[in-house]
């Protein structure tokens, strides 16, 4: 299988998974940690391209799960995250990343994360290794093993 079709199984896998689980996911941490995770992967190398914020933006107003949020409430925290990763990276990273450790204490709602970065990073159909890197670390920040996403 090539490694398109791959990250293009892998992505739909987790919006399956993620929209099963749309009920339980309806916590202020886990809203918080999504749009965290949605910006830190938008954002993995350090630059926010104009086409990659539309595409996220787009991902995050059109996902079932993520319904269970005011649409405008999503793209304010969105763009709040980003403002702070782009006004320094490295900085604002651990700050980003904190937001997103709020959902460790629900594991299905850390799980949700995770994939919702999965989701988000191969959209483009490239998850590459500076956002799978992200996205692994995240991992770490929820206490969940990266393994288990294939990270």
């Amino acid at each position: 299988m090539a490694l398109w079709d791959r990250i293009k199984e892998s992505a739909q896998t987790m919006q399956a998974q993620l929209e099963a689980r749309k009920n339980d996911l309806k916590s202020g941490a886990f809203r918080d940690a999504s749009m965290a995770m949605c910006a830190l992967v938008a954002a993995a190398d350090g630059t926010i391209d104009p086409a990659e914020r539309r595409r996220a933006a787009h991902l995050i107003a059109h996902n079932e799960v993520l319904k269970n949020f005011p649409a405008d409430d999503l793209h304010r925290r969105f763009e709040a995250h980003l403002d702070t990763l782009t006004a320094d990276f490295e900085l604002g990273k651990v700050s980003v990343m904190q937001e997103v450790a709020k959902a460790r204490k629900k594991p299905a709602e850390a799980r949700a994360v995770v994939q919702i970065g999965i989701v988000i990073g191969g959209a483009d159909g490239d998850f590459d290794a500076t956002e799978r890197a992200l996205v692994r670390e995240a991992c770490y920040a929820l206490e969940l093993p990266p393994h288990e996403f294939d990270l």
